[in-house]
């Protein structure tokens, strides 16, 4: 049996990638992937493009752009003003999805200069993959993710050898509402040289798609039962669509008196999606057959626009809920309402990072407006990225998009150390990948694991970790509040930092959970006296173990 460290290539290609932005918080993807003598640009999620335009030439022979997101196509429209000689290709959905990056220019719809590449067929006899050069050819796979996301396969051929670089893009092995996750058994038999992938979610493990579903469903539903409306911000296009179709859809809110309200630039995002009908799903093209995917006024719940004329803080009158994209709706809805509010932020949302969000947070009042993370996976977890890799067996691995910190936990991941060579540059690190050299172990990443001392005293457990510990940038987060929540994953006991919003929310859970239908609990219990002009207790005294049918619930 030959040995991976006894394999060698053919003479060597020059074959390296650079990247001008990775896909953290700050900024967008754009990498440029050099094969032979040719120049590739990976995405241009970038907000300036000036450190790709060299002396006013172009970055490379040829842009390919996975999808749509904002922070893998920002950069392509001042790219092309730029350089309107310079081919950028993509799929069909995603040309037709990309000028939602930039509705706030005039005749954004005309922004059609994305070169559409088919996919690579599932018949063998019709696969012919698409020539950039007569030496190099280039081949889309469905990525999941969002509607129209791809994957590339490029394939360079030099002396005798074929040399096979792949993208991923954004990706998804689960599906999703409104697209297909990404097909394992496409893949079989690739076998790329480099594999150059996103890290999202690091190593963390999540629950099944249908189950983050359900959870979140099931939390919405509780809100509107205790009469307080749910307003959940979101990006312009992908999880807002899948928000609303879960929502029309879901056996919770089936044929529910509700109306859901969409505001901003979503209801012009979702009128494109509607035009994208024939390439979603099998299921939601018959679910659209009988009844509209987005707006209805007849069928529960009711979907509609929200007049850009309307004064928000006077449009809920029952309990509803509310999608946009413009997080200063948050004040409009939530600031003057009456009413009490559940605002709802995805997990690893920029949301958080946002200055208007911020400037919203520090002034409520934790009584009335509640805001709690929910999980809706876009990206696969780490079970699921270790999956794609196995099944693929690169040599070289390059992990993009995700925070250092994340991408550095994969990195550790000893079942990828001992099998592939892995990178994870930062902005304007270049890696050569020589390809058929002698396996090298990678660098040694410095030690994440810490020993520490476990005590069982009479009622409490100590645990006692070493300082080193809170050298970790991540320990802040951690630490916030001194207080932790465990929990057993199989045999290991995990441990999580609880912050101060999650115990606000506790602590409010707390006092529900409590004789929930006790006068204690109720709204109109004040001054130990009921307060409630409709009930029989009326200006009485009443104990806070005590109950009549006319209770409702503090939120």
């Amino acid at each position: 049996m030959i040995k991976r460290q006894e394999i060698f290539s053919p003479p060597q290609i020059p074959l390296s990638c650079y990247p001008f932005g990775v896909g953290n918080h700050t900024e967008g993807v754009a990498i440029i992937l050099n094969i032979g003598n040719y120049r590739i640009l990976l995405d241009c999620g970038l907000a300036e493009i000036d450190s790709l335009c060299v002396n006013n030439l172009p970055p490379a022979d040829w842009v390919f752009c996975s999808h749509a997101h904002q922070d893998h196509a920002r950069g392509l429209l001042s790219l092309h003003q730029r350089f309107p000689d310079l081919p950028i290709y993509t799929s069909d959905v995603t040309a037709k999805l990309l000028p939602l990056n930039w509705l706030d220019q005039i005749n954004y719809s005309s922004f059609s200069f994305a070169q559409v590449l088919p996919w690579r067929s599932i018949n063998l006899t019709e696969r012919v993959p698409f020539k950039l050069q007569s030496d190099l050819t280039v081949e889309l796979f469905p990525s999941g993710h969002l509607p129209g996301a791809a994957s590339f396969l490029f394939q360079y051929y030099h002396h005798d050898r074929v040399y096979k670089i792949f993208y991923t893009g954004d990706f998804c092995l689960s599906n999703l509402q409104l697209v297909e996750g990404l097909s394992l058994d496409s893949l079989r038999g690739l076998n790329p040289d480099v594999l150059i992938i996103e890290g999202s979610y690091g190593t963390a493990r999540h629950p099944h798609r249908r189950q983050q579903e359900k959870q979140l469903m099931e939390r919405i539903k509780s809100a509107l039962i205790a009469n307080v409306n749910v307003i959940l911000p979101v990006p312009t296009f992908g999880l807002g669509q899948e928000l609303l179709k879960l929502l029309r859809s879901h056996h919770q809110f089936t044929g529910a008196n509700l109306d859901i309200w969409v505001d901003g630039d979503l209801p012009r995002a979702c009128d494109l999606y509607l035009e994208l009908m024939d390439y979603f799903p099998a299921n939601v093209q018959n679910f659209a057959k009988h009844q509209p995917l987005f707006w209805d006024d007849k069928i529960k719940p009711r979907m509609r626009r929200v007049d850009k004329e309307i004064s928000r803080d006077e449009l809920i009158i029952t309990p509803s809920i509310v999608l946009t994209d413009n997080l200063s709706h948050l004040e409009s809805y939530c600031g003057k309402s009456k009413e009490k509010w559940l605002v709802l932020i995805p997990e690893q949302s920029k949301i958080n990072h946002s200055p208007i969000f911020k400037q919203f947070t520090a002034k409520i009042d934790p009584q009335t407006i509640i805001i709690e993370d929910y999980l809706l996976a876009e990206h696969s977890d780490g079970k699921n990225t270790t999956q794609l890799i196995h099944n693929l067996r690169p040599q070289h691995i390059v992990f993009v998009h995700g925070s250092p910190n994340y991408l550095a936990d994969l990195t550790s991941l000893e079942e990828l150390q001992n099998r592939y060579q892995l990178h994870s540059p930062s902005v304007g690190m270049m890696v050569e990948l020589p390809i058929g050299a002698k396996f090298m172990q990678p660098k040694v990443i410095p030690q994440t694991n810490y020993e520490g001392e476990l005590n069982e005293t009479g009622a409490y457990i100590t645990i006692t970790l070493p300082e080193q510990i809170n050298k970790d940038p991540r320990w802040q987060n951690f630490a916030d509040t001194g207080l932790v929540e465990a929990r057993w994953q199989g045999e290991e006991l995990i441990l999580r930092g609880l912050s101060q919003r999650e115990l606000l929310q506790q602590n409010s859970l707390l006092r529900r959970q409590l004789n929930p239908e006790s006068c204690g609990n109720c709204v109109y219990y004040q001054d130990q006296s009921c307060n409630n002009h409709n009930s029989p207790l009326d200006g009485f005294k009443v104990p806070t173990d005590g109950y009549c049918p006319l209770f409702e619930v503090k939120f």
